[in-house]
């Protein structure tokens, strides 16, 4: 492969598909309340992060690697293989993006590219696989990022809620309005925006039917067209459901094809909290 492409942690591809595609990763780092700093996947896996997010009294915080250490990735990647595509996390959710871009300015390459996916987890890392398949292919750098761009404009990304504590962990709801919630069994619907930023779309009440209706929000956001593209499911530590969702998607829209399930990974998962379960396409 004449082009490198490398993305984030927080793209929750599983290790059998960044293999698969040569697809390298840097990592976010997530530091507890305790002051403990890991980097995300590399020194900490999803399964001890979701035990170590449930102790903590505050929400884990994420940050981005410094430019330098991106600067020492894109060199490699230059070096191994004379040009680097960096397919970042929503610009909208973290700096990476932004600081991914400062790194490419001060190494002065026309041969890396920053390309910003204005979605999350899966999103990110399907864009990331289907870059890789275009190198394979032999496009041009250039006409990869004009490819990428058509894709992003057709992307979704839905997802539910299944606890609200790291929403009011994080402040983005009063523990009154956490506590009512819970009490209702409130499960809130979440959908990417085109700056790549959530919002909440619709609340339903009940895990099961918040399941239902991400089922069905796929179908009318896609126009039922689903046959031909790569689906995701990230989820964090709900295995079971994530395996159900996957099972309803082919059963209600005929599908034959694979969809990816993975665990989320710290940087997402901070957020969504256990239970979070969030299809991309």
């Amino acid at each position: 492969m004449a082009l490198r492409i490398i993305t984030d942690t927080s793209c929750d591809l599983p290790d059998r598909e960044l293999e698969k595609h040569s697809i390298e990763m840097i990592p976010l780092k997530v530091t507890f309340d305790n002051g403990e700093t890991f980097l995300d996947r590399f020194e900490l896996a999803p399964a001890n992060f979701v035990k170590k997010m449930k102790l903590s009294k505050i929400l884990p915080k994420t940050s981005t690697p410094d430019p330098h250490t991106f600067i020492e990735y894109f060199e490699k990647g230059l070096k191994d293989a004379g040009e680097v595509l960096f397919v970042s996390l929503s610009s909208g959710l973290s700096s990476t993006y932004q600081t991914a871009q400062l790194a490419c300015n001060m190494l002065g390459s026309e041969k890396v590219k920053i390309f910003d996916t204005l979605t999350a987890s899966l999103g990110t890392g399907i864009m990331a696989i289907k870059a890789a398949n275009m190198a394979a292919q032999g496009l041009s750098l250039d006409a990869i990022i004009e490819r990428l761009m058509r894709i992003r404009s057709n992307r979704e990304v839905i997802f539910t809620l299944d606890t609200l504590e790291n929403v009011v962990k994080g402040g983005r709801l009063s523990r009154i309005e956490g506590l009512a919630g819970t009490l209702l069994h409130i499960k809130p619907i979440l959908r990417g925006n085109e700056r790549g930023v959530p919002e909440v779309i619709e609340k339903v009440k009940g895990r099961k039917n918040a399941i239902h209706r991400l089922v069905s929000l796929l179908g009318v956001l896609t126009g039922n067209s689903l046959k031909d593209r790569l689906i995701g499911i990230s989820h964090v530590n709900c295995e079971e459901d994530a395996i159900y969702l996957s099972n309803q998607i082919k059963k209600d829209y005929n599908l034959t094809n694979e969809i990816l399930i993975s665990e989320m990974s710290a940087t997402i998962g901070t957020y969504a909290g256990e239970g979070g379960l969030m299809i991309n396409v």
